[in-house]
């Protein structure tokens, strides 16, 4: 199953792009699935025909996807309540009708996941494209299930669910209620749900794909992405530069955009596979004007990036952990050791990962970025160490 992520800053085509990508591969035989987040219907527009909710084929090995958000967030609410009726009723709270029930924020995000995840696992489609939202959002969203199980396994660690057994006798001592076996298990099932969707973000036949326009606020979007996908062992398969105007230019106004374009394309290439897609002159509406949209196909690249750990033990007494970062700053960035997890911070981005086996006998011995790489030095703690005779 192959996956194809496409995001880009909002108004920059991504939709556009995510559409004739989809459709260009149904036209040659491929079994093809096209999802969307947004709450109004701008992958209907772009496809010519209405999506929502329920999976609609829209061509020939074509279907498309808009998951309810509310519908699925008053569900899942209406579960949590019935399954936590009589601590709700110890705390004296009024359930709430799912009538009354808006989606919190993040309630797309997660409907687009599962969303995701169910189109993977099912055997009805060979290629999942992916209209996600606008970078920042998207970003958030492509981090959304690593933090959740992070903050599953701090707040309800798993071991000490079996000491179950022990609660009643822990409550009395406390003198205030235990958490219940309901909790634990949904706990459980969340995690699983969620390591189901990391593992589909993280297989190598799924891609990132970023599409925007050329200028300078599409150069800024497309730079940020890039360092915080990288922050993510991400980066970007194609660079898909949208509405990219012809060369013969009769007037000033026009030949100063292409002139703009051209400068903003010649950075791109120099770090990002790059492929043009004209400007049609108009908005796309519908097939034929998708199928004239000059989009890569489904190609068999890799967008995860390796985080190797080099052994510098002989030489230098020293391992050393290299993380690509490309478009990264010095001054902006931040390095902070807390048990065995590592916080990475690059400007407004920033994540946590928890250190490989090896590093976590070690103590940080020094960091430094050099040519987009992050190289931080780890030094054997004598103390944990396995020493040798």
């Amino acid at each position: 199953m192959r996956t194809i992520l496409i995001t880009g800053p909002g108004g920059s085509g991504r939709t556009t792009v995510a559409a004739a990508t989809a459709l260009a591969a149904a036209r040659e035989g491929t079994r093809t699935i096209l999802l969307g987040a947004d709450r109004t219907d701008t992958l209907g527009a772009a496809l010519g025909t209405a999506t929502g909710p329920a999976p609609r084929q829209v061509a020939p090995n074509l279907t498309a996807w808009r998951p309810d958000a509310v519908e699925r967030f008053r569900d899942d609410l209406t579960a949590f309540q019935d399954r936590a009726a009589s601590a709700l009723d110890l705390l004296g709270a009024s359930p709430l009708d799912p009538e009354e029930v808006t989606p919190l924020p993040g309630a797309e995000e997660l409907s687009l996941l599962r969303a995701l995840r169910d189109a993977v696992l099912s055997e009805a489609h060979d290629l999942v494209v992916v209209d996600l939202p606008p970078i920042p959002q998207a970003l958030a969203l492509l981090a959304l299930p690593e933090e959740l199980r992070r903050y599953l396994r701090r707040l309800l660690p798993s071991e000490r669910q079996a000491a179950r057994a022990l609660r009643p006798v822990l409550g009395r001592l406390a003198g205030v209620p235990m958490p219940s076996e309901w909790l634990y298990e949904t706990a459980a099932r969340w995690d699983v749900e969620l390591a189901a969707v990391e593992a589909v973000l993280a297989d190598r036949d799924t891609v990132v794909r970023l599409a925007a326009e050329p200028g300078p606020a599409g150069a800024d979007a497309v730079r940020g992405a890039g360092l915080a996908l990288a922050l993510r062992g991400l980066r970007p398969d194609v660079l898909v530069a949208s509405r990219v105007l012809p060369e013969a230019a009769q007037d000033t106004w026009s030949a100063h955009l292409i002139a703009q374009q051209r400068k903003t394309l010649d950075e791109w290439r120099a770090a990002y596979d790059v492929r043009t897609v004209a400007h049609l002159g108009h908005d796309p509406r519908g097939t034929d004007d998708l199928d004239a949209l000059a989009v890569p196909g489904v190609n068999d690249t890799t967008s995860t990036v390796e985080w190797p750990v080099a052994d510098r033990l002989a030489e230098d007494g020293v391992l050393v952990w290299h993380i690509p970062l490309p478009g990264a700053i010095r001054d902006e960035l931040d390095l902070i050791r807390r048990g065995d997890e590592l916080v990475v911070s690059a400007g407004r981005c920033r994540r946590i990962v928890p250190l490989p086996s090896a590093l976590r006998r070690c103590t940080v011995a020094g960091a430094a970025l050099r040519e987009g790489e992050l190289r931080i030095r780890f030094a054997p703690d004598p103390e944990l160490w396995p020493r040798t005779r």
